[in-house]
């Protein structure tokens, strides 16, 4: 049963990198927001890191304040990422695993291992932030998320986007068995991480899946159909998923 419109928040961290690379103003993440809400997106998503490698403070105040759009704030679990959630005030809070080693996030949190977890969950909730918690797609991590008192969990798709075609669809049953025991607890589901053209139907399909979060797939496009053209044509996918 389908719960509502699937959403399409659009992450705007590699427009950063991009333009950390040389240094500079250019390309503007806020700019690349704007044109994303143009272009059909229902949020905006930025991951201020701790080593501050592409998303900035300032670029985080100014998505908030310039664009017309839910604000999803990925934050590593630490005092002064949730400080500066509560002074920012996004409409939304992920809470993810941040190693300073990584290209990218390599995986979900490991829920009950996570000190202080609880705390940053309820401090960003009582200040009226709805907050979501990243995880792999495992049942266990989604009852984790329950006790805790997360409202959300978003579900890493990562080992389902980059699986051999033999392994794929065993990696997407996960994502299914995650979705439907979130969906018996009553905890709204979202999934991201290398999403493409090519391996977002079968997850948009899942119709207890109420976002996807999708970024370094829609800037590489960009170079050949514009970014607002690659944002439409994987909203275009996600409908006719749906439909």
């Amino acid at each position: 049963m389908v719960n509502g419109p699937l959403r399409l928040g659009v992450n705007v961290d590699h427009i950063a990198t991009l333009r950390n690379a040389r240094g500079g103003v250019h390309p503007d993440p806020v700019r690349g927001a704007l044109i994303a809400a143009e272009a059909g997106a229902d949020g905006i998503t930025a991951h201020l890191r701790e080593d501050r490698r592409h998303i900035r403070d300032a670029d985080i105040r100014r998505l908030k304040d310039e664009v017309p759009l839910p604000l999803n704030f990925e934050m590593a679990v630490t005092d002064e990422m949730v400080r500066i959630a509560l002074e920012t005030a996004p409409h939304a809070a992920c809470l993810v695993p941040e190693k300073r080693t990584e290209v990218t996030t390599e995986g979900g949190l490991d829920v009950m291992g996570v000190a202080g977890l609880p705390d940053a969950v309820a401090r960003l909730t009582d200040a009226g932030i709805r907050v979501s918690l990243f995880i792999d797609p495992e049942p266990s991590q989604v009852e984790a998320a329950h006790k805790v008192g997360a409202p959300v969990v978003e579900i890493h798709t990562g080992s389902y986007c980059d699986a051999a075609p033999a392994a794929r669809a065993h990696e997407f049953a996960r994502i299914a068995a995650a979705a439907k025991t979130a969906a018996a607890l009553g905890i709204e589901c979202h999934a991201g991480h290398g999403l493409t053209f090519d391996t977002v139907t079968p997850v948009a399909a899942i119709p207890t899946i109420m976002e996807l979060n999708i970024g370094h797939f829609l800037v590489g496009e960009s170079i050949a159909l514009g970014f607002a053209g690659a944002i439409r044509e994987m909203k275009r996918l996600m409908v006719a998923a749906r439909a």
